[in-house]
């Protein structure tokens, strides 16, 4: 009966915690149409998710105080009063004021999803509180790895089977259905509690005098559950930020931190052990490229990003464990759990980005886990027999003496080229000689430091203090100045966005994607020959304004975007594209397919899309529903022109596929310029409802190709289905031939 009893409770906590984790990603696809693809707003997901989990978790920490009864009947009324939002359908909540999407992206998820989030979070805590109910069920705390095991399932599954497969109604209708199925196993579970009255009054008798819990052990909880909570959303930043962005990735940190509770909860304690006695070493090497900002991101700096992230977690998670109370406290040890992981949100996702430049939040958060690991007796060798406290202190001294020295080596191998081999093997051995400073934490964290700032940090620390850095809800910017080339360049993330020479001679040469020969100079060039000298031009995506230079006399431009701060870089002198070639220009800021369904039917002659982000695909722009608001706000012979150019995702089936699919015509131009310094390998695709408009292009600029797009390999991407996985060019994203 016993291991019957111990299946259901656990099949209960794997089928909600599936769901739990399934309608996360669920709910930000359902949203991108209004959100965007910005890291920020994932983390802003996640702030909300963090908070009604916390909500649920104080809900089952009042309840475990009533009768079991009275639990379950409470419970189960509210499961199935959440339940009458289902199935989930976005919240028509309206558009919010430049600068406040801090603020209205959290509310916008609250309202969709709020009432059967909470349901469903406070039943992990609640069905091990259950299962403790009967003495002879055994330790409570193995379910806690099962529900993260649940969610880690949940999370997984949605990018590889969930949205390749079902389409957003499906998807729904699908997730409601296993809501159904869980109110079932809660109500069983509940059920079979039914004749534990006696044991329960036994159980209640001795919470009676239930185990004193201080305020340092409960800082201490905070403090283990905060740091990992915390810089699981900053490695999602920072991965997309400085290394690689790729939405793709935005899972990988949350389903590591999943991961992290299985090993860290599980009864077995020997693989826990072997992750938290090899944590400090994987701190010091891949911590130590934490500071890095140069914008030269690998699979290998990412992949380390990760290994640090899961090694932390599950180190401090260990800890956390290894701190907790007994089952009568069970309910206050998850509340106080989940308080420290909304509070390392709170930190990451709403304080960080209004305090710091660049995500700074992530080596303080190293740092602060630093502190926090657990130290294996193993490694403190100041206990070995016969050693004298005088001569431990001497080797302190001579240790930190040897860092010092090392990371000067170190500096000099990071700043040049073809120094990386002995840059490795400098890092292997500082990390040896930090190890042996864990003993004293304050030596192994300064060792860290060192470490971060030769690796990068001294660089970085450089660019903020030079003020050349901004960082708004959509990303961290950076102007950076090169006096060899006379250029200056917008680098957001790892992508340059525009750049401008500095000889004013030179000011308003167009170059990057935009220079001669790329597709979109050659449809602007073209345009008072197709469209006439009064031609209406719309550019989706402001950039450092660079389209502005290819601007005609006589003809009216309008500029859409959606981040402010892109705006001030046009506007305070750092880039003159707008002011010098266009200054009567109108600029639209919001999001672009929202003003363009606002505009006048047949409003521009030429509409170009140019406002991907780095590498994310903003799926809501190159959708069916997209360019079919495009298509309404172009006249009946103008041309479209989406920008492509992606190092990991090939769009060209995708945009070929919607073209088919609203019968018109497209072609493609690839440009690959032998000057890379000045100008950007491009692709841009032409859509138009006159195929005459390719013969017109060709034979106004002769001997530049518009070539017929690769045939579609998949149906056209929707608002209601739309996956990126078939389209990743898997070679490049390893970097293998």
């Amino acid at each position: 009966m016993t291991m019957s009893r111990r299946t259901l409770f656990v099949a209960t906590i794997l089928v909600g915690s599936f769901l739990l984790f399934l309608v996360q990603p669920l709910v930000a696809r359902m949203a991108l149409p209004r959100l965007g693809g910005a890291s920020n707003v994932w983390n802003s997901a996640m702030l909300v998710y963090q908070a009604l989990l916390l909500a649920g978790y104080a809900w089952a920490h009042w309840l475990a105080r009533l009768p079991l009864r009275r639990q379950a009947a409470l419970h189960l009324l509210l499961l199935v009063l959440a339940g009458t939002v289902l199935p989930i359908a976005l919240y028509p909540l309206a558009e919010p004021k430049a600068g406040w999407e801090v603020l209205w992206v959290p509310l916008l998820l609250v309202m969709t999803i709020g009432p059967v989030f909470f349901a469903i979070s406070a039943q992990a805590p609640l069905m091990q509180r259950w299962f403790a109910a009967d003495p002879e069920a055994g330790e409570p705390w193995s379910l806690y790895a099962a529900s993260n095991i649940g969610s880690f399932l949940g999370l997984i599954s949605y990018p590889i089977v969930v949205e390749p497969l079902l389409s957003l109604r499906a998807q729904s209708v699908g997730w409601s259905i296993g809501y159904a199925v869980l109110v079932l196993l809660v109500a069983v579970a509940a059920w079979s509690n039914r004749d534990m009255r006696i044991r329960a009054a036994d159980t209640a008798a001795t919470d009676a005098v239930p185990e004193p819990i201080g305020w340092r052990r409960i800082t201490l909880w905070l403090a283990l559950s905060a740091v990992p909570s915390g810089l699981m959303l900053s490695t999602t930043t920072h991965l997309t930020t400085d290394i690689f962005a790729m939405p793709l990735l935005w899972v990988i940190p949350l389903g590591l931190y999943l991961l992290s509770f299985v090993f860290a909860f599980a009864d077995n304690r020997v693989v826990a052990s072997a992750i938290s006695f090899v944590t400090p070493a994987i701190v010091l090497f891949a911590g130590s490229f934490a500071m890095l900002s140069s914008n030269t991101g690998t699979l290998t700096i990412a992949a380390g990003s990760c290994l640090l992230l899961f090694a932390i977690a599950v180190a401090l998670h260990s800890r956390l464990y290894d701190a907790r109370p007994g089952p009568s406290q069970l309910t206050l040890f998850y509340f106080v759990m989940s308080a420290g992981g909304a509070l390392g949100g709170v930190f990451t996702a709403l304080i960080a980005p209004k305090v710091f430049d660049w995500v700074w939040e992530h080596p303080l958060l190293i740092l602060f886990a630093a502190f926090l690991l657990p130290l294996p007796e193993r490694l403190d060798w100041r206990r070995l027999p016969d050693l004298d406290p005088a001569m431990s202190r001497i080797a302190r001294a001579a240790l930190l003496l040897l860092v010092v020295c090392l990371c000067w080596l170190l500096l000099d191998a990071a700043t040049e080229e073809g120094q990386g081999l002995f840059q490795v093997f400098l890092t292997v051995m500082v990390t040896g000689v930090g190890l042996l400073l864990l003993p004293w934490r304050w030596a192994f964290v300064l060792a860290l430091l060192a470490m971060m700032l030769v690796q990068g940090g001294f660089r970085t620390i450089e660019t903020s203090y030079e003020g050349l850095r901004t960082r708004s809800y959509y990303g961290v910017y950076t102007v950076r100045e090169y006096p060899d080339h006379k250029l200056r360049m917008l680098v957001h993330g790892t992508t340059l966005h525009g750049q401008q020479s500095l000889d004013p001679a030179r000011s308003r040469e167009v170059g990057s994607y935009y220079g001669p020969d790329s597709g979109v100079e050659i449809v602007l060039d073209s345009a008072p020959l197709l469209f006439g000298r009064n031609a209406s031009i719309g550019v989706v995506g402001l950039g450092t304004g660079t389209l502005a230079c290819l601007a005609a006399p006589s003809q009216s431009w309008t500029f859409f975007e959606i981040d402010r701060t892109v705006l001030e870089f046009s506007r305070d002198g750092t880039f003159t594209y707008l002011d010098q070639c266009t200054p009567d220009a109108r600029v639209v800021l919001g999001d672009a397919r929202l003003k363009l369904a606002e505009a006048a039917p047949a409003s521009y002659d030429v509409l170009a899309i140019d406002a991907f982000s780095s590498d994310a695909i903003p799926l809501h722009l190159v959708t069916k529903e997209a360019v079919a608001v495009y298509l309404r706000a172009l006249k009946p012979d103008g041309i479209l022109l989406l920008h492509i150019s992606n190092r990991y995702i090939d769009l060209e089936p995708v945009v070929s596929a919607i073209a088919k699919a609203q019968g018109v015509e497209a072609r493609v131009h690839n440009n690959n310029p032998q000057d890379r310094i000045s100008e950007t390998p491009s692709s841009w695709v032409a859509i138009s409802r006159d195929p005459a408009r390719f013969d017109e292009l060709e034979r106004l600029r002769p001997g530049e190709r518009w070539d017929w797009l690769m045939p579609p390999s998949g149906p056209a991407w929707t608002d209601d289905h739309a996956s990126i996985l078939p389209y990743i060019e898997w070679a490049k994203l390893l970097g293998t031939p």
